[in-house]
């Protein structure tokens, strides 16, 4: 089987990662996403690369 390959975070994964990540960390990335108005999953995209 092969994984279908995405060029952006999809909403879906990135609750999955924020759910995995320690509080601090998640609340940092939500509190900067609504900061600079972008959607959360380019701030945890932005935060990896």
């Amino acid at each position: 089987m092969q994984a279908k390959v995405q060029e952006q975070l999809s909403i879906v994964d990135a609750e999955i990662i924020l759910e995995r990540l320690p509080e601090r960390i998640r609340a940092a990335l939500i509190a900067r996403a609504t900061e600079i108005e972008y959607p959360i999953e380019a701030v945890i995209e932005m935060a990896f690369t």
